[in-house]
C-alpha cells in the first residue's frame, strides 16, 4: 500500500479518480493499493518562544536562538481568546495523516511543486518522525495526461532535498528575524507590538519612502508652446523641447514666434520599430496586469489563478518563469485549436498562422520549477466573473506569444522657429502583429512606472501617438496656424498601486547603488513570485497599511514604524534580495544552509541589538479608570481599548467602522460616555455616516446619530 499527501482534498479527490481510489473514508481515499490523504495546507509550523520555555517580550531573553526548532501543529486564535491554541482540525488532520502512514509502506509527496509545497509535507513528516521511503510527484497541471505523466516520472524524494533546505531556511530565517525584531522593538516602544519581518519591513519602507516623497513634493509651475500646423491636408501640432519657469519669457517668445508664422523643418528621423511579442505571463506579471487592468489585489489574482489550476483549465500559477522547456512545444498547437473551439476566441486564433508560430516563447535554460502559466486543454465551464477574467487574460497571452513582432513606423521631426526647436511625434501601424489578437493597437507602456523621476509632465512613458504624418524633408517650411502656451506642473512620484509596487519588490536589486553589488543581484527581489501576495496581505492586516483608491498608502502606525526603523538594517532593500540569492543557491546545492542560518543570526544580533538601543518616547497616554470595574486602568493599545483585569474583561475595538479612536475620542468616550462627532465612518455597504460613540448604563457602545 502506498500513501499519496497532497496539499488539498481538492487535488486528492483528482488524483483518487484517476487511481480508481474511490472508496471514500474519512480524511483520505482508499482503493487499487493506494491511500490518497491531504494536509490543509501548513498542519505543522515552528515553536513559538514559549515553546521553548522562553517568556516573551524579556529584554533579558534577547535574541532568541532555538537549537534545534522545535515543530508544533498550527496555532489560532479564537476570538476573546488569550494567547494562540492548536488548530483542532490540524490536530484532527495530522492524526488521520499517522494512521494512513503507519498502514503503507512507502510515501508519494503530491503536495504544490515548489518551496512551500515541499515545506508543507516535510514538515508533517519530520514532527510525525516518520522514516518511510518517499517518492516525489512533480506536476505544472492537474489535468488527466498531466497526472499520468508525473506518476510514470515519480522522482525520489531526495532529489528535492535542495528545494526543502532552501524552504527550511527561509522559515527559520523569518522566524529568527521576525520574532526578536518584533520583541525588540515592543520592548524599546513600552506599548503595543510592533511587528517587524525580514521581508515585510524592507517592502514597508519601499511604501512610506515613496509616500514622504509624494508628500514632501513641492509642485513647480512651467511653460511650454505648442504649434499647430497643416501639411498636404493633414493636422498636426509641436511641442516646445524647451520649458520656460518665468511665464513673461515665455509670452515674450510666443509673440515673437507669432511674429515669424514659419517654422523650418532641422531634423527628420523616420525608423522602423518591431515592437517583440510578450512572452507567456508568470506570477508576478499577472497579478500586475490584473491590477492595472481589473484593479483586482495581488492576492485575488493568486486565489483566483489557484482555484483555476485546482480546477484544471491552467498550469501551475506560482511561477516565476515566462517561457516553456522544448519539450513543451509541441503540445502548443493543441491549446490553440482547443481555444478556436470557444467563439470569444476565434476571431484572435484566425490572426495566426498555423505552422510558423512564434516560437519566442520556448527558452530551456529560462524554466525555473515550473514554466510560464498555461491555459489546459479543458475547456472553461461554470466560471465565477473574476476566474473568467483571469482564464481570458492568460489565454489572450498565449496567443499574443505566438504572434508576430508588431511593425510601426515612427516618426521624429525637428523644426526651428528662431533658434527654438520644436518636436513633432507620431507613428503609424505598418503590420499589427500580436496587437491584432486583441485589437488594443496602442496603450501606455509600464516600464517606467516605479523609478521614473517625475521632475516634469513629460511623456517619455507614453507610447508615440498614433498619428498619420505628412512626408517631410530637411528645409521645408512650415506654416504656423496657430500657438498656444501650455501651463503645466511637475508632477510629484506617484505612490505605488499594487502592480507597481510588485514591480518595484521584483526589482529591488536594481536600486542598489553599488554598481557591483546591483550587478550580482539585479534579477533578485524581495520575496517570491509566491509570497510577495501574502507580504502585501501582511501589511494590510497589520494595520500598517490600507487600499486608496488604487494606491496602497502608509498608516499613521506604518509610517511610525517606518520612521523608527528606516536607518536600520531590518529596512535594508539590498539584505533583503541578497538573502533571497543565497535561497537559491542553497536550493542549487552552491551554498550550506548551515552558513546561511549563521549569518543570519549573526545579523539577528545587529538588528536586536539596533532596535533595542532606540530610545522612543511613550505615547501621551491618559490614565482612564475602567467603565466597568472602576478598579484598574484602561490599556489603550492599537487595536483594542481594554480592562487588564481578566474577570472584567471590559473591551472595546479602537477601531469602529474603519476610523481609529484617537486619544482625545477615547478619553471622552470614557469620562464623558460619549465621543465627539466623528465624520467618515463607513458603513457595511461602503457609504459614509457621520456619528457620536455612546456608552450606554451597561457599558455597551452604540451610535448617536446628528438630528438633522
Amino acid at each position: 500500500m502506498k500513501a499519496i499527501i497532497a496539499e488539498k482534498p481538492s487535488v486528492a479527490r483528482e488524483i483518487a479518480q484517476l487511481l480508481n481510489a474511490n472508496e471514500r473514508k474519512d480524511g483520505y481515499l482508499e482503493g487499487n493499493g493506494y491511500c490518497v490523504t491531504w494536509a490543509l495546507g501548513h498542519l505543522v509550523s515552528l515553536g513559538m518562544p514559549e515553546d521553548y520555555g522562553i517568556r516573551g517580550f524579556d529584554k533579558a531573553s534577547l535574541p532568541i536562538f532555538p537549537d534545534p526548532f522545535l515543530l508544533i501543529p498550527r496555532l489560532i486564535k479564537k476570538p476573546n481568546q488569550k494567547g494562540y491554541q492548536p488548530d483542532p482540525s490540524a490536530l484532527k488532520q495530522l492524526k488521520i495523516l499517522q494512521n494512513v502512514i503507519d498502514r503503507c509502506d512507502s510515501i508519494i509527496v503530491a503536495t504544490d511543486a515548489g518551496r512551500e509545497g515541499e515545506l508543507i509535507f516535510r514538515y508533517i513528516y519530520h514532527y510525525l518522525q516518520c522514516n518511510k521511503p518517499f517518492e516525489r510527484l512533480w506536476i505544472s497541471s492537474l489535468t488527466e495526461k498531466a497526472i499520468q505523466d508525473g506518476f510514470k516520472k515519480l522522482q525520489p524524494g531526495s532529489a528535492f532535498n535542495g528545494l526543502y533546505n532552501a524552504a527550511k531556511s527561509r522559515s527559520e530565517a523569518d522566524w529568527l528575524v521576525g520574532i526578536n525584531a518584533t520583541q525588540a522593538l515592543s520592548i524599546a516602544a513600552h506599548q503595543d507590538v510592533y511587528s517587524l519581518g525580514r521581508v515585510q519591513t524592507p517592502t514597508l519602507a519601499l511604501i512610506c519612502k515613496r509616500f514622504e516623497d509624494h508628500q514632501n513634493f513641492t509642485q513647480k509651475k512651467y511653460w511650454q508652446i505648442q504649434l499647430k500646423h497643416r501639411k498636404d491636408y493633414l493636422d498636426f501640432t509641436s511641442q516646445s523641447n524647451e520649458q520656460w519657469e518665468d511665464k513673461k519669457q515665455a509670452e515674450q517668445i510666443l509673440k515673437s514666434i507669432e511674429r515669424e508664422g514659419k517654422a523650418t523643418v532641422e531634423d527628420v528621423s523616420v525608423k522602423i520599430v518591431q515592437e517583440s511579442s510578450p512572452v507567456l505571463f508568470d506570477l508576478t506579471e499577472l497579478q500586475k496586469e490584473a491590477n492595472r487592468k481589473l484593479g483586482m489585489s495581488a492576492d485575488e489574482v493568486l486565489q483566483t489563478a489557484q482555484a483555476l489550476y485546482e480546477k484544471r483549465f491552467i498550469t501551475y500559477p506560482r511561477t516565476g518563469s515566462k517561457y516553456i522547456p522544448e519539450d513543451l512545444w509541441a503540445e502548443i498547437p493543441e491549446l490553440v485549436r482547443i481555444l478556436n473551439t470557444v467563439d470569444q476566441f476565434k476571431a484572435a486564433v484566425s490572426t495566426l498562422k498555423f505552422g510558423s508560430f512564434n516560437k519566442r516563447m520556448v527558452n530551456d535554460l529560462k524554466v525555473t520549477d515550473h514554466h510560464g502559466l498555461l491555459i489546459t486543454t479543458k475547456i472553461p465551464s461554470a466560471l465565477t466573473a473574476t476566474e473568467k477574467a483571469i482564464y481570458d487574460m492568460i489565454a489572450y497571452r498565449l496567443l499574443e506569444s505566438l504572434s508576430e513582432h508588431c511593425s510601426k513606423e515612427v516618426s521624429h521631426i525637428t523644426i526651428k522657429v528662431h533658434h527654438y526647436e520644436f518636436n513633432i511625434k507620431g507613428s503609424k501601424i505598418l503590420t499589427k502583429g500580436w496587437r491584432a489578437i486583441k485589437g488594443i493597437l496602442s496603450e501606455n507602456s509600464d516600464n517606467t512606472t516605479e523609478d521614473s523621476k517625475f521632475n516634469r509632465n513629460n511623456d517619455t512613458s507614453v507610447e508615440e501617438p498614433l498619428i498619420n504624418l505628412p512626408e517631410f524633408k530637411a528645409g521645408d517650411e512650415l506654416k504656423i496656424s496657430q500657438e498656444d502656451l501650455s501651463e503645466k506642473t511637475t508632477r510629484p512620484p506617484k505612490l505605488y498601486s499594487e502592480a507597481d509596487l510588485l514591480s518595484a519588490m521584483e526589482n529591488a536589486g536594481r536600486t542598489i547603488e553599488d554598481k557591483e553589488q546591483q550587478k550580482a543581484i539585479s534579477s533578485t527581489g524581495i520575496g517570491t513570485p509566491a509570497t510577495r501576495a501574502s507580504i502585501i496581505e501582511t501589511l494590510l492586516s497589520r494595520s500598517y497599511i490600507i487600499r486608496k483608491s488604487k494606491a496602497l498608502i502608509p498608516t499613521e502606525k506604518g509610517l511610525k514604524v517606518y520612521d523608527l526603523v528606516k536607518d536600520q538594517k531590518i529596512a535594508n532593500v539590498q539584505m533583503t534580495a541578497e538573502w533571497e540569492m543565497a535561497l537559491e543557491k542553497i536550493e542549487k546545492g552552491e551554498l550550506s544552509s548551515k552558513q546561511f542560518i549563521t549569518d543570519i543570526k549573526n545579523y539577528t544580533s545587529e538588528i536586536t541589538a539596533e532596535l533595542l538601543s532606540l530610545s522612543i518616547p511613550q505615547e501621551n497616554i491618559p490614565e482612564l479608570k475602567c467603565p466597568k470595574c472602576q478598579q484598574q486602568n484602561l490599556l489603550i493599545k492599537d487595536k483594542i481599548i481594554k480592562c487588564p483585569d481578566e474577570h472584567c474583561n471590559w473591551m472595546q475595538f479602537r477601531t469602529v467602522c474603519s476610523v481609529q479612536l484617537s486619544i482625545e475620542q477615547i478619553t471622552a468616550l470614557i469620562n464623558d460616555r460619549k465621543t465627539p462627532l466623528i465624520k467618515n465612518m463607513k458603513a457595511k455597504n461602503g457609504k459614509k455616516f457621520s456619528a457620536f460613540i455612546v456608552l450606554k448604563d451597561d457599558n455597551k457602545t452604540i451610535f448617536e446619530f446628528p438630528a438633522k
